[in-house]
């Protein structure tokens, strides 16, 4: 996480604040919770409690009859059962589209032909910092799932429509998807163009 000093507008000065110290609160297998000190625009001290996040991608497949590739999986603090887009955090040292090429394929079985960065989402500023790169993928060809060990979830498909509608009546509310929805509907109504270079936005892509 930066020092929040640098790359600040001098007309945010009144809203910024800075870290003064760090301290370790947890370090597990998948969270990493720091408490900073910073000191706050009006001089005052205050602690500010987040999870560090190394950073992840979401993948919105596209099949050749519109159809776009989803997954059901149980997530644990929800306590049910989710529809949501393919994701997944970035490993050390990896990029973004290698890890979506990862994601996809493990997960689904799909490798893509052609890839789009679309942008990125910040889906819990309050106490991560976290950043999912979204990525679409068509061209899409079928092979062997390869997911994790204890990873267990389905692989479905579903129409424009379908989904919108899921994401309208709330059988569809992960945060992630309902942006990616949002994005697929600008994209579909050419209210929005991807670049199908693969290539990341300049200026998008920070350093994990």
């Amino acid at each position: 996480m930066s020092e929040h000093t640098t790359g600040q507008a001098p007309a945010d000065a009144h809203l910024r604040e800075d870290r003064l110290s760090r301290e370790e609160l947890l370090r597990g297998k998948f969270l990493h919770v720091a408490r900073d000190t910073v000191r706050l625009p009006s001089g005052a001290e205050a602690s500010r409690e987040f999870v560090l996040h190394p950073g992840a991608v979401m993948i919105v497949p596209m099949l050749p009859n519109g159809r776009v590739v989803l997954e059901r999986q149980y997530r644990y603090p929800m306590g049910e059962v989710m529809v949501e887009f393919p994701a997944g955090k970035l490993d050390a040292g990896e990029g973004s589209l290698n890890c979506a090429r990862r994601e996809l394929r493990e997960e689904t079985g799909y490798d893509a032909g052609q890839w789009a960065y679309a942008g990125r989402l910040a889906p819990t500023i309050a106490y991560s910092d976290e950043i999912i790169d979204i990525w679409f993928a068509r061209n899409l060809t079928l092979g062997e799932r390869q997911l994790d060990d204890g990873e267990f979830l389905d692989v479905i498909d579903m129409a424009h429509e379908e989904l919108m509608a899921a994401c309208r009546t709330g059988a569809v509310y992960d945060s992630k998807t309902l942006v990616a929805a949002l994005w697929l509907e600008q994209v579909r109504t050419g209210a929005w163009s991807l670049d199908w270079s693969g290539q990341v936005t300049p200026g998008h892509e920070r350093s994990r």
